[in-house]
C-alpha cells in the first residue's frame, strides 16, 4: 500500500540520477519505480522519465522530472541526525563533494538544490541545554560553521 504521504520534490531532468546518489549515500534509502510519461508534457516527450519513487532513510519521497520551471529553496531541507564526526563527515562531504555546496551553520546543497542539514546530535542537545549560557556560547559557535565542528560545540558548551 503506498503512503499516504509523501514528499514531492521536483527536478529538471534528474530525479532518478539524484534518488540513486541519495541510495548509495544515506542509510535506510532506496529507489522504487521509475515511470514513464504516457504522453508528450510541457518539458519532455512521451517515454521520458517522468517521476521516480524513492525513499530517503525512510521517508516516502516522489521525483518529478518537471522541467525548469521550478527550483528548489532552503525553505524545504530534510534534517539528518548523525552520531559524531565521521558520519557527519562523510555525509556532508557527500554531498558537497558530488557537486553540491557549503552553506552555514551544517547546510548544504546537493547538486540538484536541494537542501539538507546535516546535524549532530550533540549539536541539538547543546543548544537546547537547560543553562542558557551554555546553549548560547554552543548556538554562537554553531553560527561560525559551515560543516559543524563536535570539538568544538563540545568546547563552547562547557564554556
Amino acid at each position: 500500500m503506498p503512503a499516504k504521504n509523501t514528499i514531492c520534490l521536483w527536478y529538471e531532468r534528474n530525479a532518478l540520477e539524484a534518488a540513486t546518489f541519495y541510495a548509495k549515500t544515506f542509510p535506510d534509502t532506496r529507489v522504487g519505480a521509475v515511470h514513464r510519461a504516457p504522453g508528450d508534457f510541457p518539458d519532455g516527450k512521451q517515454g521520458d522519465e517522468l517521476t521516480v519513487e524513492f525513499t530517503v532513510m525512510g521517508v516516502p519521497c516522489l521525483g518529478l522530472n518537471g522541467g525548469p520551471a521550478f527550483k528548489q529553496t532552503e525553505a524545504f531541507s530534510f534534517q539528518v541526525s548523525t552520531e559524531d564526526q565521521a558520519e557527519t563527515d562523510r555525509l556532508w562531504h557527500a554531498i558537497v563533494d558530488n557537486g553540491g555546496e557549503e552553506s552555514a551553520c551544517g547546510w548544504c546543497k546537493d547538486k540538484w538544490g536541494v537542501s539538507w542539514q546535516i546535524t549532530p546530535r550533540v549539536l541539538m542537545e547543546a543548544i537546547a541545554h537547560p543553562d542558557p549560557k551554555a546553549a548560547k556560547r554552543a548556538f554562537d559557535a554553531m553560527m561560525t560553521m559551515k560543516k559543524i565542528d563536535i570539538a568544538t560545540i563540545e568546547a563552547a558548551l562547557k564554556g
